[in-house]
């Protein structure tokens, strides 16, 4: 992206961009462990070509996409978007009432997108989103997906993304922009995973959520990373008038550090955001996973729901943030823990702000062990004692997902299951 292509107030803000990730780009983040980012490689963004279909794949790639909930068959799909490392590789939108392309061929065709660029996230939040943004400029051109519903519309089955590392020590960076006009409603599914041969990599997301009046975006997000990957989504979210925005996220899988706090701000009458979240530490994993949700707007509620367990030597930090600024609003967090390892831990921090009068905010925070009458029990009739310590994990972390169309709820109860398998 050049200069010349944008009128002064474009080359003002762009310019401003730059400057706030240059300021921030040894930033440090404020909560989770640090990470020393030249350890990581910059793969060009032309590494990868392009595949006509998502089938074109390979085998390999195929089977660990689907564990993630990406069908490489796009079976009861609206479209697919697959970035393997840095290379946005495929894109194709089937529904005519929702748009999906890589971000750069959007910016290209939409003048008016530029302003939702580093609005609710901002660049020099730290050095992950510095970084982010530096790239994009240093190489010309952005990587990661546009999904927009048109107005009106509502598409029953979801898109899919996927963001994908086949290469070792790579830095995969995404920055992807989502929007659902008015009265309008998006499903996405999105599953983020590496290759086999994978030890070693670093993924940044930085995603970007805008919500009309009157529209709903339901986002559900599998990640299935290497044992030694480190992962820094960065995600901001902004809800308009009688919006409704339903966050679940899915971790089952060992990584070597995570740490994620996506921010909602309910800044319409009447809005809502619901975050649900399923933490199964594995190995020595260091999970920092959160959500924080500004209540600005009049009759906005949130709620923010999650199941964490932590086995062998794994560390969970489980955060949630709710702050009420005006009256009447509503909020409730909601933190359960099981520790199955002396060597683990388990750290659930609610917060609850308020600075305002006649609101109602309220959270409930448990982190035990499991019951030893339930074994016995189990294994009465007929259980091990690992079998019976399984069943009451996998009950314990299936937990109800609401919110969603009937097709899209079994699906993702589906997507539960299978992250679950082998516990």
């Amino acid at each position: 992206m050049t200069y010349e292509k944008k009128d002064l107030k474009d080359v003002l803000s762009v310019r401003n961009v730059l400057q706030k990730a240059e300021k921030a780009k040894d930033k440090k983040a404020t909560i989770g462990s640090d990470i020393d980012m030249d350890e990581f490689t910059k793969e060009d963004k032309e590494e990868h070509e392009n595949v006509d279909s998502i089938q074109d794949v390979p085998k390999k790639v195929k089977e660990t996409l689907l564990k993630v909930g990406v069908d490489t068959s796009e079976n009861e799909r609206a479209g697919s978007f697959l970035q393997m490392d840095q290379s946005n590789i495929y894109s194709n939108s089937i529904s005519d009432s929702i748009e999906l392309m890589n971000l750069e061929t959007a910016l290209n065709k939409y003048n008016w997108l530029d302003q939702y660029l580093w609005n609710v996230v901002s660049p020099d939040a730290d050095k992950y989103t510095a970084q982010t943004a530096l790239r994009e400029h240093e190489e010309g051109t952005r990587s990661g997906y546009f999904i927009r519903s048109l107005p009106g519309t509502k598409e029953v089955f979801p898109m899919q993304a996927c963001m994908f590392i086949g290469d070792e020590t790579v830095m995969q960076t995404a920055h992807n922009i989502i929007i659902a006009e008015e009265n309008s409603e998006l499903h996405v599914i999105t599953g983020c995973a590496t290759g086999e041969d994978v030890s070693s990599a670093l993924h940044v997301g930085v995603s970007e959520f805008y919500l009309k009046p009157g529209a709903k975006i339901t986002f559900t997000m599998v990640h299935n990373w290497a044992e030694q990957v480190e992962v820094r989504p960065r995600t901001g979210i902004k809800i308009d008038d009688d919006a409704t925005f339903i966050n679940n996220y899915i971790l089952t899988s060992p990584v070597k550090t995570i740490q994620s706090y996506p921010t909602a701000y309910c800044s319409g009458k009447n809005s809502k955001a619901i975050f649900q979240s399923i933490q199964s530490g594995q190995k020595d994993s260091i999970i920092d996973v959160g959500s924080r949700v500004y209540l600005n707007g009049k009759g906005s509620a949130a709620e923010v729901i999650s199941r964490a367990v932590s086995n062998d030597e794994s560390k969970i930090y489980s955060r949630g943030h709710l702050a009420g600024t005006v009256p009447g609003v509503k909020g409730h967090l909601e933190c359960h823990g099981l520790v199955l390892s002396d060597d683990s831990m388990i750290y659930a921090v609610p917060e609850l702000e308020a600075s305002a009068a006649n609101l109602e905010m309220s959270h409930e925070a448990a982190v035990g062990k499991i019951d030893e009458e339930e074994i016995y029990y189990l294994t009465s009739r007929g259980l091990t004692e690992e079998e019976a310590t399984s069943m009451i994990v996998r009950g314990f972390l299936s937990m109800d997902i609401t919110g969603l169309p009937p097709e899209l709820a079994n699906e993702t109860k589906r997507m539960i299951d299978m992250s679950l398998e082998g516990m």
